[in-house]
């Protein structure tokens, strides 16, 4: 294809959207001209799908309740005058504490005013904060320091409490959980409190929940007289949520324009809410996907923004895309082993590490760009005439050129800079791409089985692990001896993994070595 075949094929095939200062072009990818015609009566079931999620349609037949993350950025679209109520009320006092945490009246049990965040959370609860975080902050200007707890590693939670140091009679916990019991999230925030208490703090004068009403965490909170607590709806999924307290909470704290992301959110969806494909950036993003994957997952997505501050999003979504389109079942209840997986970098980061592969390697893969438009910085010429701006941006158009020549596909999205209102753009943006995406290759993108048949198998490991214990004695025993004498002579190998562990951490005694069966374990000498 010669140069002046794409300028014909880019002009044709770019979507501008000037009222968000957005564009995407998809002209290097390789559908041809029959596609959208193809594919135009499946575009308008998604459309029609998507009309009547927004107009409040139970999305979750099993767990009979709603998908309403679009009413965040829109309260008066949600179908209940007290659905409005309840997200206008929310937004309302999330605005007010963090003005009172900023001016002082909200303030920490022995110190003058709060300066650090904790946030801690798991998934949603975490990746998006993280993200958001992470884009827009900066130490010069931010209000408040923030630091995330996001797994149930003890080290990597004592990691970040040390980091802390000194200034944890400072620090305002949130802890975010929907249902309170989740293990990752009541791990690190039992391990804040005992952080609290061992300097002499009462940890409920610094601490904020996000969390269901009525849930454990809820309870918890109101008994022992946390600063406030904030709503996690059941019609908002963890992965979409960050429009929600989950990410607003933090965002708030750290001195973000919260309005602007949701004014950001609302205008990408006045866009993407058109049934008019070819004008629809968030339409054409999930048909992209289906033409490269074959609609079966057949390709991943490398997301490659050229922006240090885009480095987050990529992780970010991966849990919105992967959890929401990775399923064993359609919705007919046939097994279809459906999703699309997602990994990424940044430019020019990338090139130095795995575009090796990318232009020369297996051809498994398409590649979403984000080009921002503004370098930032300080315009300082690392060569006459040229910046490092400028690098950057030549680096990602002869990175596309590259992979191009090569029969490697790409689409690129362009915003102007990275700020607030461009952040809810993007997150929306991808949201309703993930919707139509699913409706497309007809899987329930809104519930996660995979999540929760994992968290049951963990229990499952634990409650195992609780029979080892009780059965270790002072006599030396292998794992087949141990899983015979609870019951479990099938579950050598897990008795054999939990064994290892708690010999590791010292709660258990490895008395001789060898081979896995004959290893042998006694109570601490």
């Amino acid at each position: 294809m010669t140069k002046a075949d794409l300028w014909k094929r880019y002009l044709k095939h770019v979507c501008p959207c000037p009222s968000i200062d957005l564009s995407l072009d998809i002209s290097r990818m390789t559908f041809d001209d029959s596609f959208f015609t193809k594919m135009e009566p499946a575009m308008k079931s998604a459309f029609d799908a998507m009309d009547a999620l927004e107009k409040g349609a139970i999305a979750n037949p099993d767990e009979k309740r709603m998908v309403g993350h679009y009413w965040l950025r829109a309260p008066k679209r949600a179908p209940s005058p007290d659905i409005t109520t309840e997200i206008e009320g929310t937004l309302a006092r999330i605005k007010s504490f963090a003005a009172d945490v900023h001016a002082g009246k909200i303030k920490p049990q022995k110190a003058a005013k709060f300066t650090q965040v904790l946030s801690i959370g798991i998934g949603g609860s975490a990746l998006g904060p993280m993200f958001v975080s992470d884009a827009l902050g900066d130490p010069k200007t931010d209000k408040m320091h923030l630091h995330f707890i996001d797994n149930t590693d003890p080290d990597g939670i004592a990691r970040t409490l040390r980091i802390i140091g000194p200034k944890l009679s400072e620090t305002l916990v949130i802890s975010i959980s929907k249902s309170g019991g989740t293990p990752d999230s009541r791990n690190a925030t039992t391990h804040a409190e005992a952080a609290y208490k061992a300097v002499g703090l009462e940890f409920g004068k610094h601490a904020v929940a996000v969390t269901g009403v009525g849930s454990h965490l809820d309870k918890q909170a109101t008994t022992e007289g946390w600063l406030a607590r904030f709503p996690m709806w059941d019609w908002v999924g963890g992965r979409t949520s960050e429009l929600s307290a989950v990410g607003l909470v933090p965002a708030a704290l750290q001195g973000f324009d919260v309005d602007a992301m949701l004014a950001g959110a609302a205008a990408c969806d006045e866009i993407t809410r058109k049934h008019d494909t070819m004008k629809n950036p968030s339409a054409l993003l999930a048909l992209m996907w289906y033409h490269a994957t074959g609609g079966k997952g057949q390709k991943d997505m490398v997301v490659l923004p050229y922006k240090d501050r885009l480095l987050l999003f990529s992780r970010y979504l991966q849990q919105l895309v992967m959890e929401s389109l990775g399923k064993r079942l359609n919705l007919k209840g046939e097994r279809v082993d459906q999703g699309i997986a997602v990994y990424g970098n940044k430019g020019s980061t990338d090139q130095h590490a795995y575009v090796q592969q990318l232009r020369d390697g297996v051809n498994n893969f398409f590649v979403t760009f984000v080009r921002v438009l503004e370098s930032g910085g300080e315009p300082v010429q690392v060569e006459p005439g040229v910046t490092a701006g400028d690098y950057l941006h030549g680096f990602w158009l002869g990175t596309r050129e590259a992979l191009f020549g090569n029969d490697r596909q790409s689409m690129t999205i362009s915003i102007r800079h990275v700020d607030a209102r461009n952040i809810g753009i993007l997150i929306a943006l991808f949201e309703r791409a993930v919707g139509f995406y699913g409706s497309l290759v007809g899987i329930n993108a809104y519930h996660q089985p995979g999540v929760e048949a994992g968290k049951k198998a963990a229990a499952a490991v634990l409650a195992l692990q609780n029979k080892v214990i009780a059965a270790i004695s002072a006599t030396p025993q292998n794992a087949v001896d141990i899983a015979s004498k609870i019951g479990a002579a099938d579950e050598a190998e897990t008795v054999l993994h939990v064994l290892e562990h708690l010999a590791a951490d010292g709660r258990a005694r490895l008395v001789e070595g060898g081979s896995p069966d004959r290893a042998t374990y006694a109570t601490k000498a």
